[in-house]
């Protein structure tokens, strides 16, 4: 097998994977696929090799659909890896999902998700036979046709609501109905007609848009799985003053993600910012020199350097200097100095570098973006041998009497297929024309000397009645 067929075959083993993913409908594979994928409550087991440690507590951590987790007791001592399908304790009836982790970092886990150690667990009652899920199976192939039921219902109803999912309980008996609300809801008629109409009990549970992009996924604009469907598990609110720190242009388009919501990145690098902020001098100090006053326009924090202006409101005379040289000018101004130049002694003008270069000798990137120009049509030989006439317009020659014919006519002729020698002939006398200009002639006739105008000895014209 050469290197070519291995690499087909992984190609379809990952297609393989994600295609029963997208089939189970879980980002986390809890949905019966059965495959070890990523997903944004997946952790790694790092104590399982220590001695001792699948019996230092009987809590698991069992995960279903839509990210949803639980921590339930082994009462019965069973033994229980991950991976492992099984049916756990619910109210009412049981619900089936995976075991994600064991052994002491349940413990870790539980004190992450803030969880109490007074509040109640629930029991883990055996491992998932066939019939369990078959059963699960049954009442997931029900969720599309509830979701899009249950959406009319609440528009019949008049509620300002979305259905974005629905989740069966393992045994089919409960369903959890996930929506989102920009207001307040009043749902309790819809629970009564969903109970009515499904013959199962209903649990409504409201979520953010943020959540619903997470349980949907996609491509963020960096290339990558978005990071809510992925590794986050918690949503911080986003504010511009994050984008304000960074100098990011408060652009609502750019900011906004698929969620309609801030994206959650901003929030990655606020406190570097911060950090790098803290360091530089204060914006508002005014750098006075011998010549004129120069004020803050702009700072970048990765070179450190920092630009001032002649105005205080506009971009006029900017001076871009590093930040070691702005201490020092503020320390000349505290002490009564005022150097000659904002610029340092050793100061070197940098050469201006173009906009776009490539060893390469490619073309620029942003070539799609000029407008084209119209070319000018080019002339054949034919219409440039001929003037201006178009080709295909006909033009009426008189044609020289033959001998056969006393009397020639003129006939209508295509432009292309004229005389040379006549052609030639109507470009000099055009070209004469121009030259001469309009009334070229005219006016010389008429012109008369200027000194014999004034002196009235201009000829005298002949009356034509005599």
């Amino acid at each position: 097998m050469n290197d070519l067929e291995e690499l087909n075959q992984a190609i379809e083993s990952i297609d393989a994977v994600t295609d029963s993913c997208v089939e189970c409908s879980s980002t986390c594979c809890g949905g019966g696929c059965g495959h070890e994928v990523r997903c944004n409550l997946s952790s790694h087991n790092w104590l399982a090799d220590i001695p001792g440690n699948d019996t230092s507590t009987d809590i698991v951590e069992v995960h279903f659909k839509n990210t949803r987790r639980g921590f339930y007791r082994n009462t019965s001592h069973l033994q229980l890896e991950q991976g492992d399908w099984v049916a756990v304790e619910a109210t009412p009836g049981h619900d089936i999902g995976r075991v994600a982790l064991t052994g002491r970092l349940v413990l870790e886990q539980m004190k992450r998700v803030g969880l109490r150690s007074d509040a109640e667990i629930l029991r883990v009652f055996r491992k998932a036979r066939a019939g369990d899920l078959e059963r699960y199976e049954q009442a997931k192939a029900r969720e599309i046709d509830t979701m899009i039921r249950s959406r009319q219902i609440a528009a019949d109803l008049g509620l300002k609501m979305k259905i974005g999912d629905v989740e069966y309980q393992g045994d089919g008996n409960k369903a959890i109905f996930y929506y989102i609300a920009d207001e307040r809801v009043d749902f309790r008629q819809l629970i009564k007609v969903l109970a009515d109409v499904f013959k199962i009990r209903v649990e409504m549970k409201q979520i953010g848009a943020r959540q619903e992009a997470g349980r949907i996924g996609g491509i963020g604009p960096c290339g990558r799985p978005l990071c809510c469907a992925t590794w986050m598990t918690r949503f911080v609110s986003v504010s511009t003053g994050a984008a304000r720190y960074q100098d990011i242009s408060l652009n609502p388009q750019k900011l906004a993600g698929q969620c309609a919501k801030l994206k959650c990145c901003i929030n990655f690098e606020v406190d570097t910012y911060a950090e790098a902020s803290a360091q530089m001098p204060a914006k508002d100090i005014v750098l006075e020199t011998e010549g004129a006053s120069y004020y803050h326009f702009k700072t970048d924090l990765f070179k450190r350097e920092m630009t001032y202006s002649t105005e205080r409101h506009a971009p006029v005379g900017l001076v871009t200097i590093s930040v070691e040289r702005v201490m020092q000018v503020i320390e000349l101004n505290a002490a009564g100095v005022r150097p000659a130049v904002l610029y340092a002694d050793d100061h070197e003008v940098e050469i201006e570098k173009k906009a776009f270069g490539d060893i390469l000798g490619q073309d620029s990137i942003s070539r799609f973006d000029k407008k084209k120009k119209k070319r000018k049509k080019k002339q054949s030989p034919e219409r440039k041998a001929h003037g201006d006439a178009p080709s295909g317009k006909m033009v009426f020659t008189p044609s020289t009497p033959s001998p056969a014919e006393p009397g020639g006519t003129a006939e209508p002729q295509p432009a292309a297929s004229d005389n040379a020698a006549e052609g030639e002939d109507r470009g000099e006398r055009r070209q004469h024309r121009n030259s001469r200009g309009r009334h070229g002639d005219r006016r010389q006739r008429v012109q008369r000397p200027r000194d014999n105008r004034h002196k009235g000895d201009a000829p005298k014209r002949d009356n034509p009645q005599q």
